[in-house]
């Protein structure tokens, strides 16, 4: 039994890159998430951040162009490799989110994003012990910001507060897009949390 991730029929690797080349080139914008991480990091201050769970890097890709440092990490082999084609100058990491140990040492970020339902992903069970990985990489002031659906079968946006709650972080901003569309209480929402130590 795979994760939830390997079971879904989703798109893989330079298939699910390609989905968002065909957005791209019909004139969609597909840097939202981008966006909002620069933003915010404009708000904040700080340059470095830790793409969790990025798949095959386009988040990371793109705030790299805009010039800020990225460092990407996924489970998914094939997603990683996809990404490497992409930016082979950018350092990307396989590793479980739940599971971060040694992967990242002592690096500390300004933001870690979770673009593309990640938190939907993760192992069952581990939804608490990714938040906690994830908050420690964080800086004093530091952001987790996260966009994931609402499913009833997975994390609820009360127990993800909670969860950040327990890793020391507080809520900052919480969207229904990454274009920061008020949320109320529909079926995807993005959230910050802000590290308070």
């Amino acid at each position: 039994m795979g994760t939830r991730w390997e079971q879904a029929d989703a798109p893989k690797g330079d298939a699910y890159d390609a989905r968002w080349s065909q957005m791209a080139a019909a004139g969609q914008d597909i840097h939202g998430e981008a966006d909002l991480v620069g933003s915010l990091l404009e708000q904040i201050g700080g340059t470095r951040v830790l793409d969790a769970g990025c798949g095959t890097g386009r988040v990371a890709i793109e705030l790299r162009r805009r010039g800020f440092e990225t460092v990407g990490v996924d489970a998914d082999t094939t997603m990683l490799d996809t990404a490497r084609r992409n930016d082979p100058d950018n350092e990307w990491i396989h590793a479980d989110l739940a599971d971060l140990g040694s992967h990242l040492f002592d690096d500390v970020f300004d933001v870690v994003a979770m673009a593309g339902n990640v938190m939907i992903f993760v192992h069952p069970g581990t939804e608490e012990s990714v938040i906690a990985q994830l908050a420690r990489r964080l800086r004093p002031g530091g952001l987790l910001v996260a966009g994931f659906a609402l499913r009833p079968d997975r994390i609820s946006l009360e127990e993800y507060d909670r969860c950040a709650s327990s890793a020391g972080l507080a809520q900052f901003g919480r969207w229904a897009t990454w274009d920061r569309l008020p949320f109320d209480g529909g079926d995807y929402a993005v959230s910050a949390h802000r590290r308070t130590g």
